[in-house]
């Protein structure tokens, strides 16, 4: 690599909140979405929530000449709703759906029905490999009693070992997308302190935008402003975050967003800030890297030991309700039995017919709880042995100190290739 090696990345990243027949002005804001897109000419364009395949085609064929390269991920029953456009080639693509994704008797938020999932570009860049990420994970409905956040932090965890196990070929990773988090929320920091990426806003030092970096505002008119009372400046969930190997420097020169409104028609594009980033990166000399201090070490523990501890409060949790499930089905079984004998015996035969179907109905919507509940406390108890694992190698590398580093690292990896295998 030349010494004077420079690559410039414009990315481009926004929650597009195209919900079929639920989403206001939905058709106008796509139309505009794809207008700004071409004018701009970014690198990357990395969208969430375009449920709509339709609206992913119109966008395709509208971006074509400025962006020749995309792909739309498709999962769950109504879709991810991730999509990407690139005016680079792409030279592989794959997802991964989140094992987790909230309750489907929760028909009114939806998330279990969009299958929200993390996708992967591979792209050849100047003679670097690039891979970035776009992903939305779980939304959070109610801050101050969040019965989501177990599988939101289990929802971080996989896609921070997701970004872990298939970056270890790239020069620069990149990650964009709507983590439905703050920055300073549990599943945030986790992300971070694991895959080492660092945040877009924290580090530029040319910001424009909403204060704070927010990207969900109140002067947006698509906005629920109750939903913001706690938040008078709006919140920050949608990110930017990015990092790269020994040898290279990325930096990002300038992160801009929207403030309430698109730039050049004035109405928002989406109740959702976009965020439009300049990323640079360079050569930079070999430096040595010493092992991680003490002090460096803690807030990863620290972060796993937190997120060990949800997610174990969320496993006994699904298994309570598992719990219930079986009761239910049991006294369920129980009254059909006896729903048979009495008709069997002709006695109120009328009354247990009329009561057998709402019998059996119930001992098949507890069945279903119950299977889904199970499933939801392996799926946790999985993530849960995972950071374990994790948090032992942390503590075992803090206790022996810097001296046992490579060795460690080097078990972690053959540890991880045996799991794969």
């Amino acid at each position: 690599m030349k010494p004077n090696f420079s690559l410039r990345l414009r990315v481009f990243n926004l929650n597009c909140w195209g919900i079929p027949y639920l989403s206001k002005h939905r058709a106008d804001r796509v139309k505009r979405l794809g207008d700004f897109l071409n004018r701009e000419s970014f690198d990357l364009a990395l969208l969430e929530e375009v449920w709509s395949e339709q609206d992913f085609q119109y966008l395709r064929q509208k971006l074509l000449p400025a962006y020749p390269a995309a792909h739309y991920f498709r999962s769950g029953i109504i879709g991810s709703g991730l999509c990407v456009f690139s005016k680079h080639p792409i030279q592989e693509f794959t997802q991964h759906v989140f094992t987790l994704n909230g309750y489907p008797y929760m028909i009114h938020h939806g998330d279990w029905f969009c299958g929200k999932a993390v996708g992967l570009l591979v792209l050849h860049l100047s003679g670097l490999v690039l891979n970035a990420y776009v992903t939305h994970l779980h939304a959070e409905y109610n801050r101050q009693k969040d019965i989501y956040l177990a599988h939101r932090v289990a929802q971080a965890w996989e896609l921070a070992q997701f970004i872990h196990h298939t970056s270890k070929k790239a020069d620069v990773v990149l990650l964009c997308g709507d983590l439905n988090l703050h920055p300073k929320d549990l599943g945030c920091r986790l992300l971070k302190e694991w895959t080492g990426l660092h945040d877009a806003f924290l580090e530029t030092r040319d910001f424009k935008g909403p204060e704070e970096g927010c990207t969900m505002v109140p002067e947006n008119c698509y906005v629920n402003r109750q939903e913001l009372e706690q938040f008078p400046l709006g919140i920050r969930i949608d990110y930017v975050l990015y990092k790269a190997v020994s040898g290279l420097y990325i930096s990002c020169k300038t992160l801009r967003t929207t403030t309430g409104h698109e730039p050049h028609s004035g109405s928002p594009l989406s109740d959702h800030e976009a965020l439009m980033a300049t990323l640079c990166v360079r050569h930079s000399p070999p430096q040595h890297n010493p092992s991680p201090t003490h002090a460096e070490r803690s807030p990863l523990i620290s972060v796993l030991r937190e997120a060990w501890a949800e997610l174990d409060q969320g496993m006994a949790q699904g298994r309570w309700w598992a719990t219930i499930a079986g009761y239910v089905i049991g006294l369920g079984l129980l009254l059909l039995a006896l729903l048979c004998a009495l008709a069997a015996g002709g006695e109120i035969r009328e009354v247990a017919v009329l009561l057998w179907t709402p019998s059996v109905g119930l001992v098949l919507g507890a069945g279903a709880f119950y299977l889904f509940h199970v499933q939801e406390a392996k799926g946790l108890c999985r993530a849960r042995a995972e950071l374990q694992h994790v948090l032992g190698r942390a503590r075992e590398a803090q206790d022996l100190g810097p001296e046992s580093q490579p060795a460690l690292l080097l078990g972690q990896q053959e540890g991880d290739r045996a799991e794969e295998q």
